[in-house]
């Protein structure tokens, strides 16, 4: 009877050729080295598969022919690996002469003599490229938004709490950027999703091309991104950063649907001033989003300690809204629009305003912060066309309306309706209401958009494509619509008056388009009596402005229109007024050791004026404590009696909400070194000195209690 040979009793021959098909089937690949760590042996399908003859691979060091091929720095390194002289497996590596090719999977073997002498390692190997890159790609979906490839919401989380931690530590600066996308939805619902998806792929890569230095740039979802900025608290050159993105995302986008355009907020954070972990750090950067949202959009905002009491009030405003409506709280003002031959007025532009039962009269312009982006706006809207018919019909026949048109309620289905409505209960012509219609409205579906402008025109309403010029306009529209008149945008009239060459030449050329298409031209903003010439001369028919008249109230407009008629001489003293903010408030201005109460009367890029020390030389310095760490040193360059003006060493900075704010601030680590914030220090008392000795060098005169705000 025939028995089969056992394994053992194969011939070395009858091996070789196993271990050779089997290496040959690369199932099995096989690897050796000395005791040096110098390669001994390796099966020649691993060099076919490197692309490395095999002979430039024996002899060398294994770490100079394999590097590790784990992400990020993570797991085992061969180096460490075979110097410890202990069995090893799952080491992930590719070919150091070809980096972005094969990966293999190594497991080793140390081996020794008898005598405990080590003599090299012997091990295996398996190509595990696909697998590798499958798990690439997963961990990289789990880290990186799909869509953009910037960090996601869980990178960013990650990266600037490691950062905050690393830094707390280092007494390191951090700055946090969180930005907001303005009218992305707008186009996401009328150029659809798959146009929403490629806009955001080209602010990504604005995003990128913006930001020159060390960052970190994330998507957080949807259209609201994230940046972190290490070592970096001059506020001067983040405001400088935001400015160049808000620029550079309100360009227009070429998408396959058409163009667009939108615009950004940005909101900043600095840590360790503004918070020192994640959490707090990304709470006041989004505190300081919702102001900037607030405060008009295309803005960028610094945050301060009192932004969460305004957006807590902001947001009861917007609730309030729907009481002024029902209670009649809203009213109009009215801003006169010139004829540049004349000086007649020809129209008035309503603006609305709103009595407030607790604020008082809430203005135009903060009006219409609060209105954009309510659920009410539409409301509102078709509000302010009632009123502003109504009161039209006590003008003189001569004398229009001008209104401008909310895009939600531009977009309605009855707003043609709505028109005829408020017309005839007014009981005016038609071409006595002007509606202002903003270059948005031509997202919306092309056949309602025509079908409604064409309904009007039809009606005898006059329409003007508002804020034409500001980067974006089409001459599409101007085909397309039966426009009376083109009000030239705001920021392009201004930019004209700063420059006075290409911004200048644009709006002449606005001008000869206009006539050769038989409208009219507004120009609006107008303060100064250059730019008043310049756009004269430029042939703009109808100017607004300062120069002739702020808004002004029904009253005043049944007044001036008595005699029939109203004509406006342009005043050269005429200048835009300032937003009403408190002038007066109490702060600390520091002197030889010495910090005193003093009442800040007014506060400019330049200097202040400071009331509350009697007898102050010219030439003293202070160092004037403006609060949140912000230091401003100074020198007295005017005394009289108890007021004192100052003038800073550096100029202060646009904080981005119409204010002013130092540069840099006074580190909250410096300031615990010191033994207390400066905010907790009383009068007479500075950092760290000793306070029992301190007699002021100047008397208190304390300001009369009624101009302390």
């Amino acid at each position: 009877m025939l028995r089969s040979s056992p394994a053992s009793a194969l011939s070395d021959g009858e091996r070789l050729a196993m271990l050779d098909e089997l290496e040959q089937s690369g199932l099995g690949w096989f690897w050796a080295s000395d005791a040096t760590g110098h390669l001994t042996y390796l099966s020649g399908a691993i060099a076919s598969r490197l692309d490395i003859p095999l002979a430039d691979l024996l002899g060398q060091p294994l770490t100079r022919i394999f590097s590790g091929a784990n992400r990020e720095g993570r797991g085992k390194s061969l180096s460490l690996m075979l110097a410890a002289h202990k069995p090893f497996s799952g080491l992930a590596v590719r070919a150091a002469r070809r980096p972005d090719g094969v990966v293999l999977r190594l497991a080793g073997q140390p081996l020794f003599m008898p005598d405990g002498r080590f003599v090299g390692f012997r091990g295996t190997g398996s190509d595990i490229t696909d697998e590798y890159h499958r798990e690439e790609e997963t961990e990289r979906l789990a880290r990186f938004d799909s869509l953009t490839g910037l960090s996601n919401r869980h990178r960013m989380a990650a990266q600037i709490d490691a950062t905050l931690t690393a830094f707390q530590a280092a007494r390191r600066n951090c700055a946090v950027m969180m930005i907001d996308l303005d009218r992305f939805k707008h186009v996401n619902d009328t150029l659809g999703h798959a146009a929403g998806d490629e806009l955001l792929k080209q602010v990504s890569g604005r995003l990128v091309r913006a930001i020159d230095r060390e960052c970190e740039i994330g998507r957080l979802g949807g259209d609201e991104f994230q940046v972190m900025i290490p070592d970096v608290d001059d506020r001067g050159v983040l405001a400088e950063l935001a400015m160049k993105i808000i620029a550079m995302l309100r360009q227009p986008y070429s998408l396959a649907d058409g163009r667009c355009v939108i615009g950004a907020s940005v909101g900043i954070a600095i840590a360790p001033h503004d918070g020192v972990t994640r959490d707090e750090i990304v709470r006041s950067a989004d505190l300081a989003l919702y102001a900037s949202k607030n405060g008009g959009r295309g803005q960028y905002r610094f945050f301060s300690g009192e932004l969460e009491n305004e957006t807590i009030f902001r947001r009861r405003l917007e609730q309030d809204l729907g009481t002024a409506l029902r209670e009649e709280q809203l009213f109009l003002r009215f801003e006169p629009i010139v004829d540049a031959a004349t000086q007649a007025v020809r129209a008035l532009e309503a603006h609305v305003c709103w009595k407030h039962a607790e604020r008082g009269v809430i203005d135009e312009e903060e009006f219409a912060q609060i209105v954009e982006g309510s659920a009410l706006t539409g409301d509102v809207g078709k509000w302010a066309i009632f009123e502003a018919c109504r009161r039209a019909a006590e003008w003189p026949d001569s004398v229009r309306v001008a209104v401008n048109v909310p895009v939600p309620l531009f977009l309605a289905d009855n707003f043609i309706e709505l028109v005829t409505e408020a017309v005839d209960a007014a009981g005016i012509a038609p071409a006595r209401l002007e509606l202002e219609i903003s270059e948005a409205v031509f997202f919306g579906e092309a056949s309602v958009v025509d079908r409604t402008l064409a309904s009007l025109f039809k009606q005898g309403v006059r329409l003007t494509l508002d804020e034409f010029g500001s980067g974006y306009s089409s001459l599409a529209y101007l085909r397309r619509a039966p426009f009376d008149s083109i009000k030239i945008d705001q920021k392009l009239v201004a930019e004209a008056e700063r420059h006075d060459s290409r911004e200048m030449g644009l709006v002449r050329a606005i001008v000869a388009l206009a006539g050769a298409m038989q409208m009219d031209t507004i120009a609006n903003g107008i303060e100064s009596a250059p730019l008043l010439v310049a756009l004269t001369d430029a042939g703009v028919r109808f100017l607004e402005g300062p120069i002739f008249s702020e808004p002004v109230d029904r009253d005043t407009v049944e007044e001036e229109m008595a005699g029939g008629s109203w004509r406006i001489e342009p005043g050269a003293e005429r200048t835009r007024r300032a937003r009403r903010r408190t002038v007066f408030r109490k702060i600390q201005v520091i002197h030889d050791d010495y910090a005193y109460e003093v009442t800040l009367r007014n506060l400019s890029k330049t200097g202040a004026l400071i009331q509350g020390l009697a007898d102050v030389p010219k030439g003293t310095q202070f160092v004037v404590d403006l609060g949140g760490g912000q230091l401003a040193v100074a020198t007295v360059i005017r005394s009289n009696g108890d007021v004192q003006g100052l003038e800073f060493e550096q100029s202060l900075i646009e904080d981005g909400a119409g204010g002013l704010c130092t540069r840099n601030r006074v580190s909250p680590y410096a300031l615990a070194a010191a033994g207390a914030p400066l905010a907790a220090l009383a009068p007479g008392k500075f950092l760290g000195l000793d306070q029992g000795a301190a007699i002021p060098k100047f008397g208190y005169a304390m300001p009369a209690r009624s101009e302390v705000g």
